[in-house]
Parts: structure tokens; sequence; C-alpha cells
């Protein structure tokens, strides 16, 4: 199980890859900052689809063919049938990126189990890797029939749970909080968002209208409202980054750049606009547990934020924009900076700790059991090919570890080019010495590291061509 999760967050990373830019154009195009609907509907691209991207993402990272165009087309598939048959069960149905996560899972089984089916002349066009496309459609309509029924109950209990935490003062508000982070991952948490934000509570305004939940009213100005809303400045804009320089600093050291650029673009996304998935799904399913561990952490910080009377509210999101445009009419709102800077120094402990103490393999840690006596990268990076024909080293590299046929997985680093293989006895560790490489590291039975230095990403797209 642990492997699976593992191997499910690595497929979340192709989804990520799109978020933080989205994120940021989303929100700036809003109508109270730079009112561009057409950047918002760039933004509105990706996370109004976020299912679909899961879906091709989980499909590519679990289907064993090496040729992954089919099973992404498949995966779209997948999602579309699923989503057009919940809309004749139930059309309230949502089942976000939970959706998108089992179309992905469903196409890639499917692929592999029935790529290779044969079937009669007559027959011909549906069979092979077409096959597996008629076998997607029925297992999706079932699904879709299956969640048409059970769906709406956990929706239904959800809501009447939202209903009760509006009036558990402190308690209700970091159970709220809580849950917002621990069902986010089903979409269920917009369920109990909507409650709370749109309809819990009534407020009366200057010019007579009644207007309800947390958002209205702490706009409309209600002295009451914003306890709900306060936790998520100090999550968006502290928290996150925590968890990002915890991942960053854990990652190793030769990993470590390629890394920077993903997580500090998440980072800044989240402080900005307060958007949260691209971090969070970066360890979300590499480690179930440390996501559990950031949900009752952020619930204790809705604790606190309310003990501290913190009140203050967003109308599109929770960063700093949000923050800036609210401060003037909060109560206690530069108490948000205070209890985010210990929040920042709780979650940062806490995430390096746990990644580090656990080897939770997130971006920047591909490798177990990395020995650093071994590794250089200042010394590696220097390092200098006595060639400059990286088509023709390719190819004497593919060889000496036996063929694209042996090829299990293949990235590379700053200086590495690194290699999983499914049968090591093919390995001529000699014959790939011989093309004057800086060095030789194998991890483990499996995985090869060939040290190349700074022109190694050169070399490995010349690699990947051959595969």
């Amino acid at each position: 199980m642990n492997r699976f999760f593992q191997r499910l967050g690595k497929a979340m990373l192709l989804a990520v890859i799109v978020m933080p830019i989205a994120g940021i154009l989303l929100r700036i195009a809003s109508e109270d900052l730079l009112n561009i609907p057409i950047l918002g509907a760039a933004g509105n691209a990706v996370f109004g689809n976020l299912d679909i991207l899961f879906a091709i993402g989980v499909a590519m990272g679990f289907v064993s063919a090496k040729d992954r165009g089919k099973p992404a087309m498949l995966a779209v598939v997948a999602i579309l049938t699923l989503k057009e048959g919940l809309k004749v069960m139930n059309p309230d149905i949502n089942m976000g990126i939970f959706g998108g996560i089992i179309s992905g899972l469903v196409s890639a089984y499917c692929f592999d189990k029935f790529k290779e089916v044969k079937l009669p002349s007559a027959l011909f066009f549906f069979a092979g890797e077409n096959f597996p496309f008629l076998v997607v459609l029925l297992v999706q309509t079932l699904l879709a029939l299956i969640f048409g029924f059970i769906w709406p109950v956990f929706q239904n209990g959800i809501d009447s749970f939202a209903q009760m935490l509006g009036s558990m003062g402190a308690i209700g508000v970091g159970l709220f909080v809580f849950f917002n982070r621990l069902l986010l991952p089903t979409g269920l948490h917009h369920v109990l968002n909507t409650y709370i934000y749109f309809e819990m509570g009534s407020f009366t305004n200057a010019a007579g209208e009644q207007v309800k939940g947390e958002i209205g009213r702490y706009i409309a100005q209600d002295p009451t409202a914003g306890y709900f809303l306060a936790p998520f400045f100090v999550i968006m804009m502290f928290a996150i980054p925590a968890i990002s320089l915890a991942i960053y600093k854990a990652s190793f050291k030769d990993q470590r750049e390629n890394a920077k650029g993903l997580i500090s673009s998440s980072a800044f996304t989240s402080f900005l606009t307060g958007i949260t998935e691209p971090v969070e799904f970066m360890f979300m399913f590499a480690s179930p547990t440390l996501y559990l561990i950031h949900a009752i952490l952020a619930g204790i910080v809705g604790v606190i934020s309310y003990l501290m009377n913190i009140r203050i509210g967003f109308a599109a999101g929770s960063g700093f924009i949000d923050y800036i445009l609210n401060l003037g009419i909060s109560t206690n709102g530069l108490k948000v900076l205070l209890l985010g800077i210990i929040t920042f120094v709780v979650y940062y402990f806490v995430f390096y700790t746990f990644i580090t103490k656990k080897d939770v393999k997130l971006i920047g840690r591909n490798e177990n059991k990395v020995d650093y006596s071994e590794q250089n990268v200042e010394k590696e990076s220097k390092a200098s090919l006595k060639t400059s024909n990286y088509g023709y080293l390719a190819k004497t590299l593919l060889k000496s570890v036996g063929g694209k046929e042996n090829i299990k997985d293949c990235y590379n680093c700053i200086t590495r080019l690194r290699l999983e293989v499914n049968d090591s006895s093919l390995i001529n560790e000699e014959q790939i010495k011989a093309t004057s490489v800086a060095g030789v590291y194998r991890p483990s039975p499996n995985n090869i590291q060939i040290i190349i230095g700074p022109e190694v990403e050169k070399v490995y797209n010349e690699f990947e061509k051959l595969l």
C-alpha cells in the first residue's frame, strides 16, 4: 500500500505542474483586481478541469506501456464517461479529483490487461489497443451507477455536519479547518465550505438587505463573521510556504535545483493567492500520514485563531492579496502575522523531521538509501564529457544497460542520468565506464546512476529518443 501511494504521489506531479501559473492568473483576473475575464478563463481552464488532468496523470503514471499516448486518451474517455453518467444519476454530484484518480487507475489497469486481446477478423478494428476503450466505457458506466447512489450519502452527511459546527465556537472552527483540509482529495470539502461560506448565520446590512454565510456577512461588516475564515490566511500565507521550504531542504543535494522551480512557484502561489493544491498534492498521496498531520495542525491553527479573537475574511481567496484588501475591516488582523510566524516554524520543523526520518519519497527525493558519501555535486558539476556526440553516447549507454526493453524508468538530475531497469544482470558497468563518463553509482540492484556532468540533459534528450 505504501508503494502504491508513493507511485500515486509521483503521478500527481504531472497535474501539479500546470497549477501555479493558473492559480495566479485566476486570482489577479478577479473583479476586485484587474477584472480581465479572459485571464480568469485561462486559470479556470485548469482548476475547472482538475479531474481530467488527474485522470491523465494517474493513467500515465501507472500504465506499464512505454507509449502512453493511448492510455492518456483512454483516461480522458474514462473521466468524461463517469461525469456524464453521474449527471444522469444526480446532477448535483461532483466527485472532483477523486473521480479523476479512479478514472486514471481504471484506464491504466484496463489498458495493460486488455491491450493484446484478439478478436475474429470481422471485429479486427476493436482488437488490441482499441479493446480497452470498450472495457473502460462499460466499467465507468457501472461506476457512475454505483457512485450515483452512494456519493449523495456522503455529501448529505457532511452538509449536516457543517451545520452543527457553526455553534461550537473554537472547537467548531478547528474541526472545520481540519475537515476542510482532510476532505480536499475527495472534493467533498466543497460541500463543507458551501454551508459555512454561504449559508451559516444572517445579518442585515446598512441597506436593509439580509446576507447569509461567513463570506457575505464579513463583507457586510457583521461583527460576528470572519472567525471561520481567518485561519486560512495563516495556512495559505505561512504553513504552505513552510511545507514547501521543508520539502526543498529535505531534497537530495543533486536533485535540489531541479525541484526548486516547482516548489518555489507553488509556495508563492499559495502565499499570494491562497491556492494550496500545487503544494498539497506534492505530498498528499506520497504520504497520507503526513497529510493527516497537516490537517491536524491546520485544525489547531483554527482553534488558536479563534481564541486570539482574529476575525478577517475574504471574497475570492485567503492569500496575501486578500489579506491586504480585507485588513482594514478586520478584528486583530495583524495577529495573523504573529500566529503565522509561529505556525511557519512549527510546520517547517514537523515536516522536515518527518520527511527525513521516514524517508518520504517527494519531489527531489527519488531514490532510496542515497549514500551522500558517494556524492559530490560540486565535483560532478565540473565533470566534462570527452565527446560532444550525444546521440552516439546515448546509444552506447542504452546498449550497456540492456537495451530499451530493459528500461523501466529514466530521468536526469543536475549531473546524473538515473535509470531503473528490469534485469540488473544485463548492465555492463565496464562498457559504461569505457565511454569516459565521470562515474557509475548503484544505489540498489535495479537502479543505476551514470555520472555525466552538466551535459547530462543533452545526453538524456538523446537517450529518451531511443526509448
